[in-house]
């Protein structure tokens, strides 16, 4: 080969590189100037809820953090999808963030034909909270623990009742779990949401429920009894209060976790800065108390690959509770 035609290829392979040199360098130029302009958080559940009062704790501090606005968008329906399609389908720029539970992922791919790929159209950014979930049972049910409620089920196969949020969601699929694992039948009741599901234990319509904690009241008040939290571990502000997994059903973990992600190919050192700043921010005693108040707390997961592996297993796990049991959305 001589020296023109040398040169000619060292100016092809250039010219061929060109274009994504120019992408890398449009992308870090463009992460340097981040955030310029307000960063829309959604949540895909109305105002209130634990997911909302989680996103708005975030949000807060996340404002303060990134020096620019952080409103959060509520766009409630579709168990979370509408508000992750929004997502999806949106710049991959970091001004447009998803602040959702892990059943989105987890959950809802086995339930819902979806507008999205959520594994592949969202990427993990943070873990922001933990939400607990705890089985109770109507007040005068007459059990104690959770060894009483287990011989009532053994005794009287199929005639309790249980409730939830509505058939294929986090409640549903945890008081499935909890049948399955402990080898009773009780019957399921679905509801339109949890406050009528909890409305329901309270007036004795239904025998018992797994909460995310707006019951915690109730049980204070002696209306609901309180016998369990659905974790591997205890929670903090309910030290007394045993496990399922104490109980007797090893392993049982019902918790959802709830993260911030952007869209897919979002600059990965946006994402970098979301992550660490999210990080920081969870790590702060104003926000660990702010969890704790609202009946949440702080997650296990805290990094997006720790993030993205538990809403992995939480797929799977839930997934084969899914198929077992036959469940199917309203």
């Amino acid at each position: 080969m001589n020296q023109t035609q040398t040169q000619r290829r060292r100016l092809l392979t250039a010219a061929i590189a060109a274009p994504a040199s120019f992408g890398l360098l449009s992308q870090w130029a463009h992460a340097q100037t981040w955030p310029s302009r307000a960063v829309s958080l959604i949540v895909g559940f109305p105002p209130g809820g634990i997911a909302d009062l989680t996103t708005r704790l975030v949000a807060n501090h996340l404002t303060r953090a990134l020096g620019q606005p952080v409103p959060v968008d509520n766009r409630a329906g579709a168990a979370g999808n509408i508000a992750g399609q929004a997502v999806a389908s949106s710049a991959p720029d970091g001004y447009t963030l998803l602040s959702a539970p892990a059943s989105l992922l987890a959950i809802n791919p086995h339930l819902h034909r979806m507008t999205f790929d959520p594994f592949t159209d969202l990427v993990p950014v943070a873990a922001t909270g933990r939400v607990f979930v705890y089985l109770m049972v109507r007040a005068n049910l007459g059990v104690q623990n959770v060894q009483d409620l287990l011989a009532m089920l053994r005794a009287r196969p199929g005639q309790l009742t249980f409730g939830s949020a509505g058939n294929g969601t986090s409640s549903h699929i945890a008081g499935e779990k909890f049948t399955s694992q402990a080898n009773v039948t009780a019957r399921h009741i679905p509801y339109r949401g949890a406050a009528p599901a909890l409305t329901a234990l309270i007036g004795g319509e239904i025998d018992f429920l797994f909460d995310s904690g707006p019951g915690l009241q109730a049980a204070q008040a002696g209306r609901v009894q309180l016998l369990a939290v659905g974790s591997r571990t205890r929670v903090p502000a309910l030290p007394d209060l045993p496990t399922l997994h104490e109980s007797g059903l090893t392993d049982f973990d019902v918790d959802t976790v709830f993260g911030i992600y952007a869209r897919s190919g979002t600059p990965p050192a946006i994402v970098a800065r979301l992550s660490t700043e999210i990080g920081r921010i969870m790590q702060s005693t104003e926000v660990r108390e702010g969890l704790v108040a609202i009946g949440a707390g702080t997650a296990v997961e805290g990094s997006a690959q720790e993030l993205a592996a538990r809403v992995r297993n939480d797929s799977e796990r839930f997934g084969r509770i899914i198929r077992e049991r036959n469940i199917r959305p309203d």
